[in-house]
Parts: C-alpha cells; sequence; structure tokens
C-alpha cells in the first residue's frame, strides 16, 4: 500500500515539472547576437509575463552592454 502511494504522488509530481527554459547568462547573449535577438524578441512580444524573467533581465542587460560597441560602429568608429 505504501509503494503504490509513493509511486502515484511520484507519477503526480512528474507530471507536473513542466520543461523549463535554460538561463543564459548575460555574456553568453552577448558573445551570440542571434540568440540575443531572439531572447529580445519573445520578451518584447509578451513583456507582461516575461518582463521579469532571467532570460528577459539578462537580454536587457547584454543589450545596454553592447549599446556604446554598436554606436560606435553605426559612426563609422
Amino acid at each position: 500500500m505504501k509503494y503504490a502511494l509513493v509511486g502515484t504522488i511520484a507519477v503526480i509530481l512528474s507530471a507536473c515539472s513542466g520543461q523549463t527554459e535554460r538561463t543564459h547568462a548575460v555574456d553568453e547573449l552577448m558573445a551570440d547576437e542571434a540568440l540575443l535577438s531572439k531572447v529580445m524578441k519573445e520578451c518584447r512580444n509578451n513583456p507582461g509575463e516575461l518582463r521579469e524573467a532571467p532570460n528577459c533581465r539578462n537580454a536587457d542587460a547584454a543589450d545596454w552592454k553592447l549599446r556604446p560597441e554598436r554606436m560606435r560602429k553605426s559612426l563609422g568608429g
């Protein structure tokens, strides 16, 4: 009886645990601009739910750090 109860609880808990998205580090996002663009697009498409998501915060930080470099390139420097 105990094993049946433990087995049932394990099945229920495993069904509830969904696939979590991998959190990307700021440095990783800065190194891969395609990934940064993808994450930024997802965050901007759903700001109400994703504003405080770790990937969105890291993408904002990476974008902020890359801005001076992008500005220099666009100004020909």
